[in-house]
């Protein structure tokens, strides 16, 4: 980058938030994806103002911008792929501006974590229920910027569900309010919506007002053993039609369970076909005991062989850790994971999970599935040799064929990772030519220099 350049940007927040060195430059080259891309300059902003003078200045310039949060994302879409400015927000805009009691609303800045926000509100016994498996590092931007899912959206839904309102920098500098404190708000346009998974290509995300709910008194965990996947996966939607609604619902297939059992010697049935594990909540114990109730039921009707209710919070954790360690544990199929996070209606999980299992059969791949059945959402691993060039073509062309059975079943190519970089080749699977196009044409409106995060989401 010229050096004028990085004169402006010091004389503008201080040289203590400009860097250009290698050390920061391949800090923030890469995310949870593994693939790097180092930018020209990394810079913290101190507050919106600054957000301003920096898009602005970008824009006059044509410098490409790419907004950051703790890069914990899996699709690319906080990497710098052409260069430029990676604008980063953990450094100063990080604060929680406002716990609203009255309206139950939190007001934040984007680099505030999940999970001390999560802290922050459950101490006023409040509740915010999005919980992405990164929680105890993601922020609260990238949250928003990627609408992130988690465990507890079989009940309690995903980020899009909390945002009330949003402030953010478009790329001439101009800031737009997106939304209210309102529960209702129904003039002009859903900026806010449009926002919301976005992946930083449209506008810089300065602050955010969260809706709150009041928490649960109560919460216990069961799991259920099944001889097969169709049949754990008919018990998923049958148990959501009945009535309860379960905090998670959520599943490993035979091979994950085989794989965490290898690495972690827990005991777990390896001749299973699935596993589900649930939590329930409520403020009645006569309540979280008609739930599970009906679940044991319902499990039971759908061919379960074994059903066991957590008696304290450590039997909870206990029964949790597959789950929770299935992520690791599945590196035993290979030493490269083509993650993937699609998503169909919980009625068609049956039919996907059997697709999976005769397109990696068709491949000659690994694929163990485990993830959130409970809103349809699952993670398909297709294991492979990452110095394997024959491996990983197979692995590949694997992918894309899961990706279109995904679509057959009135499908989405992501549930939570958002498309990024890494997903953008299969959006024509996905959408139309116009569809697509109308993206490119909301992507001009707000970016018309296409400074911002450009070509991330295909578009």
């Amino acid at each position: 980058m010229e050096k004028k350049h990085i004169q402006f940007f010091e004389n503008l927040v201080g040289v203590e938030n400009v860097y250009s060195d290698k050390a920061h430059l391949l800090a923030y080259s890469y995310d949870a994806t593994r693939v790097t891309y180092e930018p020209d300059l990394v810079i913290f902003p101190r507050d919106e103002k600054d957000v301003q003078n920096i898009l602005k200045y970008c824009n006059d310039f044509g410098i490409i911008l790419t907004p950051r949060g703790a890069g914990s994302g899996f699709t690319g879409g906080a990497l710098p792929a052409n260069g430029g400015v990676v604008l980063a927000f953990e450094k100063h805009m990080n604060k929680i501006l406002e716990i609203d009691m009255q309206n139950m609303v939190a007001v934040v800045e984007p680099g505030v974590i999940n999970m001390d926000l999560q802290k922050a509100v459950s101490e006023k016994g409040l509740f915010y229920p999005p919980d992405p498996a990164s929680q105890d590092y993601s922020s609260i931007g990238g949250n928003v910027a990627e609408n992130a899912g988690g465990m507890r959206a079989a009940k309690y839904g995903i980020t899009k569900d909390y945002v009330m309102a949003l402030r953010a920098v478009l790329p001439s500098g101009e800031v737009i309010q997106a939304g209210k404190k309102t529960i209702k708000d129904v003039a002009g346009y859903n900026v806010a919506g449009i926002l919301i998974a976005s992946e930083g290509t449209l506008g810089v995300i300065t602050q955010i007002t969260l809706k709150l709910i009041t928490k649960p008194k109560l919460k216990k965990t069961a799991m259920g053993v099944f001889s097969t996947v169709e049949e754990a996966m008919n018990a998923v939607y049958k148990t959501m039609a009945s009535g309860v609604t379960p905090v998670a619902m959520e599943f490993l297939d035979n091979l994950t369970i085989k794989a965490v059992e290898q690495k972690f010697n827990k005991g777990l049935p390896t001749d299973a076909g699935a596993i589900l594990i649930t939590d329930v909540d409520g403020n009645l114990e006569e309540d979280i005991e008609t739930q599970l109730l009906t679940i044991k039921k319902v499990f039971s009707e759908n061919g379960s062989t074994f059903f066991k209710i957590a008696k304290d919070e450590n039997e909870s954790n206990e029964l949790w850790f597959a789950r929770r360690n299935a992520s690791q544990s599945i590196s035993i199929y290979g030493s490269k994971k083509l993650n993937e996070d699609i998503t169909v209606p919980r009625s068609k999980l049956p039919q996907l999970l059997e697709k999976i299992e005769k397109i990696s059969k068709k491949y000659s791949v690994n694929t163990p599935c485990f993830g959130h059945t409970g809103d349809g959402n699952v993670h398909t691993n297709v294991m492979v040799d990452g110095k394997n060039e024959d491996e990983l073509k197979r692995g590949y062309e694997a992918i894309e064929e899961i990706f279109k059975a995904t679509v057959e079943l009135g499908g989405t190519l992501s549930g939570e990772h958002g498309i990024g970089l890494s997903k953008a080749p299969y959006m024509k699977l996905a959408f139309s030519e116009a569809e697509l196009n109308l993206f490119k044409a909301i992507k001009k409106a707000f970016d018309p220099n296409n400074i911002l995060n450009p070509f991330k989401m295909g578009i």
